[in-house]
């Protein structure tokens, strides 16, 4: 992977962020403009480009936070993915939005067990539980989830093959980090988590998940071989009701 490239973007939250990974050597830009994420991504990306004097045709593949997030922020990430990939003959690798979080919790906290939970709007969350691996990188240990925030709750029980739908389950009495804006959205989270008896040692409520660390996931992903071709790189919403009230507003 030492010489590995890799142009990533993502579009999914408030923040509107691309990076090029060249080898070991990755830049970036990031803006958090809330909105205007279509009219600023497109420039981002050709600003790196430009400074790293690379073309779509020399990267080894795309990455993409693919979701979940804002619906109309992740379906301008796949797609602006998609068409630069079409364009330059190049597979895709799509990468979490809350896995990307982690990560950047990760790193900046040298967070090793990440409860990530992003503000999902109308009283939900999205969420799921992280750990760090010796390579440094993050791997979900549970899976994605959206949900009120009274159900996001964490067992210090080993976990095991029967997984209860809104239960983290990890290693026996893991120490928790919690990222992301779902923290601020929902205060009273952290406080019915302690009291529930988790270890939730920090919170950083304003974390967003960043290119950069979809990047990062991606160089681990497109190595083992999960690149998929650009009509595959499909958004995930999570809360299916979203998507299909758009469609519906659309007709």
């Amino acid at each position: 992977m030492s010489d590995m490239k890799i142009l990533a973007l993502d579009t999914a939250t408030e923040a509107c962020s691309a990076a090029l990974l060249l080898g070991d050597t990755l830049i970036g830009r990031y803006e958090e403009p809330r909105r205007g994420h279509a009219e600023l991504i497109l420039p981002m990306i050709d600003a790196l480009l430009t400074e790293a004097n690379v073309t779509l045709r020399e990267l080894d593949c795309l990455a993409v936070g693919r979701g979940p997030g804002a619906f109309t922020g992740v379906r301008i990430a796949v797609s602006v993915a998609q068409g630069l990939a079409y364009g330059a003959e190049r597979l895709i690798v799509p990468i979490s939005d809350l896995a990307a979080l982690a990560q950047r919790s990760a790193d900046v906290h040298r967070a090793r067990n990440v409860l990530a939970c992003m503000d999902a709007r109308i009283g939900e969350v999205y969420w799921g539980a992280f750990e760090v691996r010796p390579d440094g990188l993050v791997e979900p240990t549970t899976p994605e989830r959206v949900s009120s925030p009274g159900m996001v709750e964490v067992s210090t029980m080993s976990g095991g093959s029967g997984l209860a739908s809104t239960r983290v389950i990890a290693r026996p009495d893991p120490q928790w980090f919690g990222a992301g804006t779902g923290w601020t959205a929902h205060p009273d989270l952290a406080a019915r988590l302690h009291a529930s008896g988790a270890k939730l040692t920090e919170v950083d409520g304003s974390l967003l998940p960043r290119a950069h660390e979809v990047a990062r996931l991606a160089a681990r992903d497109f190595a083992l071989g999960r690149a998929v071709p650009p009509e595959q790189a499909l958004p995930v919403y999570l809360r299916d009701t979203v998507a299909t009230t758009s469609r519906k507003s659309q007709t």
